[in-house]
């Protein structure tokens, strides 16, 4: 849609009401912070979050959720959400991305919705694992899952004007990527490891003022959907390739109608041309600080990303503490 047409008919941005359900889960997760109890955790956030989804006007399913149904009583695989009235989308949600984090009190985690419309995420849950491969907008046309590490991290430094020395790469703090940091290093590149949260990881590879350049490794592959619908926003670049941690689960796959051969690009993982992104930190990261009480105040910060208008927003919100403790 050209400038002019945004600026006179602007559309109703869900994700500023989305923002509320992720705002409310990470609140709901503070108490449980370094208190080593993930579930707990979890459970505080995924209630939370689900009230205030309820009161959203759109008509949402749940394509990547907390699980199936006969496990996840709420936020399930296929359950509807929101008013029923309003657009109809499919939504990915995640009250914390990095429930050992929270539990830990360590850094970076999120509480996460991403959405588009309606039948255009891809339903990669028969698999649970997905190679991924994201930068900025200078990797499209340059760089690929079919290339070497070291020749992306090549191409990726001439498209942009920096020396290879210069470049960082951010890899999950796995043994899978033992090789993969040693290939990195090799080509001459800098390592950034991530303990988790390869969301931010890619959302911050693709953003123009961080460090990282690149954000390659094998992740969960609803983590990798939700990623694309920031990238996308962002106008960077994002590849997936299918990674079945065995031939049973490959069957799976197959059975489901996945193609374990097929190199996604952000279209294949999100087909919507509307796509949003909404984050709120439930503790402090590169992405967004953590929730912070204030005296009378809990003060959150989120993220909100949205690809029809190719606006990333941070929203500060400060909560009087009485109405939520």
């Amino acid at each position: 849609m050209a400038e002019t047409n945004l600026v006179t008919h602007p559309s109703r941005n869900l994700a500023m009401e989305l923002v509320r359900a992720t705002e409310a889960a990470a609140i709901r997760a503070v108490p449980f912070i370094g208190k080593g109890d993930k579930l707990a955790a979890d459970g505080a956030a995924v209630d939370a979050m689900r009230a205030f989804l309820a009161t959203v006007e759109f008509d949402g399913v749940v394509v990547i959720g907390e699980g199936e149904k006969d496990r996840a009583p709420m936020l399930f695989n296929g359950e509807r959400v929101g008013t029923g009235r309003g657009p109809r989308t499919d939504i990915a949600v995640d009250p914390i991305d990095g429930t050992s984090m929270t539990a830990q009190g360590r850094q970076n985690a999120l509480s996460m919705i991403a959405a588009s419309e309606r039948g255009t995420m891809l339903d990669a849950s028969s698999v649970f694992y997905m190679e991924k491969l994201v930068s900025d907008h200078h990797g499209r046309g340059v760089m690929s899952l079919e290339q070497s590490i070291g020749d992306n991290i090549r191409e990726l430094a001439k498209a942009k004007g920096k020396p290879v020395g210069e470049m960082v790469v951010a890899v999950l703090d796995r043994p899978r990527h033992d090789g993969l940091i040693e290939e990195i290093r090799s080509a001459g590149a800098g390592t950034r490891i991530l303990l988790d949260g390869d969301v931010a990881g890619g959302i911050n590879a693709a953003r123009y003022e961080t460090r990282i350049d690149i954000c390659v490794g094998i992740g969960g592959s609803p983590e990798g959907v939700v990623t694309a619908c920031a990238i996308k926003a962002l106008g960077g670049f994002i590849e997936g390739r299918l990674a079945p941690k065995d031939e049973a689960e490959a069957e799976r796959g197959r059975a489901a109608g996945l193609d374990l051969d097929r190199v996604y690009d952000a279209d294949g993982l999100v087909a919507g041309d509307d796509t949003m992104f909404i984050a709120t930190g439930v503790t402090d990261g590169g992405l967004v600080e953590g929730v912070r009480r204030k005296g009378p105040i809990i003060r959150t910060e989120s993220i909100v990303l949205r690809s029809r208008s190719g606006t990333l927003r941070r929203i500060t919100s400060d909560h009087l503490a009485d109405r939520w403790l």
